[in-house]
Formats: C-alpha cells, sequence, structure tokens
C-alpha cells in the first residue's frame, strides 16, 4: 500500500538527512498549572510527553548540540535537523519568552525546521503571528494534540477543550500557511475501530499537513494506570493495532505525511501494551501487512 511517509518528505523537501532533535524548553501546561486542572490528562507521563527530551537546564543551542552528538553515527555530517519542541504545552508562555526560544533554535545553522508540540486552545492571536513571522525564516510546523473527535473520550482523558477550538486553531494556522500535524491515538479506552476511523477521517478533512497515529500507552503514575490496574479497559492486541493502523492509511490523502504510525513509550514506565516495547517486530509487522495490502 502506498502512503506519503515523513522520511520520503523530509527527502523531497530538504534533499538530506535529516533527523528531529526532542527539546525541552522548560513549559507547563494548562490541564497542569491549575488553569483547567492539576492532573494532566490522564495518559500523559510526568515529563508532559517529553520523556526523550534533553534537560530544560541546557539552553536551546545546547540542547541542540547535545542532540547532534546523540545521532552523529547515524547522519553524517552533512545531515541537517529538525528542532522538536516536544515536551508538555510549548506556546503556553508570554509571546516574548516564545520568541527568544524560537529564534535561538531557528537560527541555529544546522536547523532545518522547527515542529511546535502544543494544544489548540493555547494559539492566541500574538502566538499565531509570532510563528507566521518565524515561518518566514525558516519553516515552522504546529503538532496538535487532538486524540479524538468524540467528546466522551475527550472528557474521559481531561483534554478540556471542544472539537470547536481544535478546528478554528487549524483555520487560524492554515490562514497563515503554518505546516499542521495532528497527533491521534489508536486505542482510547471504549472506542471502537469506527471511533477511530471517524477521528481520521474528521482530521483529514481539516486541512492538515501530516498525521500522527499513536498507540495508547499505560504509564506508570497516571490516571489511565489506575483505571487499567482496575480492569476498566484492555489494550489493543499488536494484530489489532497493525489492522487499525492499516484501515487508517486507506483513509488518509496521498498527500497527507504520515509522521508516525505507532509511537515509543519510554520503557522504565511503559505498563502496557508489553508488545509495543519491541519496535522493530511491530513495524515489521506492520510493514508484511501493508505489502500484502
Amino acid at each position: 500500500m502506498k502512503y506519503y511517509s515523513l522520511n520520503e518528505y523530509l527527502k523531497d523537501t530538504f534533499n538530506t538527512k535529516v533527523y528531529k532533535i526532542s527539546l525541552n524548553a522548560g513549559f507547563t501546561c494548562p490541564n497542569r498549572d491549575g488553569t483547567l486542572d492539576t492532573r494532566g490528562c490522564i495518559f500523559c507521563s510526568g515529563n508532559g510527553s517529553g520523556d526523550f527530551g534533553e534537560s530544560p537546564l541546557l539552553s536551546i543551542t545546547d540542547q541542540i548540540e547535545k542532540g547532534k552528538k546523540r545521532v552523529a553515527s547515524k547522519i553524517g555530517k552533512d545531515g541537517r535537523y529538525i528542532a522538536y519542541f516536544q515536551a508538555f504545552t510549548n506556546t503556553y508562555a508570554p509571546v516574548e519568552k516564545l520568541r527568544s526560544l524560537f529564534t535561538e533554535a531557528i537560527s541555529h545553522p544546522d536547523i532545518v525546521a522547527v515542529s511546535i508540540a502544543t494544544r489548540p486552545d493555547c494559539l492566541p492571536e500574538d502566538v499565531l503571528e509570532l510563528l507566521s513571522e518565524l515561518n518566514r525564516i525558516k519553516p515552522v510546523w504546529v503538532e496538535l494534540g487532538l486524540q479524538t473527535i468524540h467528546e466522551k473520550s475527550a472528557e474521559y482523558i481531561r483534554r478540556l477543550y471542544p472539537l470547536s477550538v481544535y478546528d478554528t486553531a487549524v483555520t487560524e494556522l492554515k490562514k497563515r500557511n503554518l505546516n499542521v500535524i495532528v497527533h491521534v491515538i489508536l486505542g482510547l479506552p471504549n472506542e471502537s475501530r469506527k471511533d477511530m476511523l471517524d477521528t481520521v477521517k474528521y482530521v483529514c478533512d481539516s486541512g492538515i499537513n501530516g498525521i500522527k497515529l499513536q498507540l495508547l500507552h499505560v504509564l506508570k503514575g497516571t490516571d489511565l494506570a489506575s483505571d487499567y490496574e482496575k480492569g476498566l479497559f484492555t489494550c489493543l492486541s499488536m494484530e489489532e493495532y497493525v489492522s487499525i493502523v492499516v484501515d487508517c492509511l486507506k483513509i488518509i490523502p496521498n498527500d497527507i505525511v504520515i509522521h508516525r504510525m505507532t509511537g515509543d513509550g519510554d520503557k522504565k514506565i511503559l505498563i502496557a501494551p508489553e508488545w509495543s516495547k519491541d519496535k522493530k517486530k511491530v513495524l515489521n509487522l506492520l510493514n508484511k501487512v501493508l505489502r500484502e495490502t
């Protein structure tokens, strides 16, 4: 089955090997600082999904240099990098603080693009204008954590914004020619295959540029882990997950970039599903099924 992979997109766009460097700028989130809640989303680790990022005690430049050293053997001297602001909500700060951090990243000579993970409800007008301004220097990608279009699921995971906020965010970002990538979680408790596919279809119809299909991970210390240990839900099997991903790929248009088809849960805190620890095995099965489809 043909689909537009991130690797293919990066080669088409930058004509060289490109790696993402995960950064931690020390942000928080309205779901954690008391603005909306203090507990965070039900699935989110204490690191705010930034389990593989660099230390927030380092400057952005130092984090980039440290990240470069980690992948030096894979990328070679001619490789380039994407600065990925990953941990927590990366537009949730005064605009001048954002300007300083993002400008430091985008000014680095080895950075070809900046990718910013955030919530759709954390994109005020001044931040949108800053992102638009930076996008005229180098490409800026905005990664929105939507996870699901279904309000019952959104309430359960404590997303704490309605779908209409997502719709507005995409409209405003696209109006400014920003590259929009959306995170979707497959395997949320009580969601059917149809529910998941409906989310993917809705997202693709909303005018985005890329999508991340993320397996639900149950991590230690989360409220999701408490529900799992109480037996309130079960996780997808590897075969079920692969089958759902294949169905997703069938409805994703060929011009939308597939940034992720599974995901890495920090093995030190991963409770379930156990099979997801062997990412190579998952991808091998997925590729096998895709070749046969």
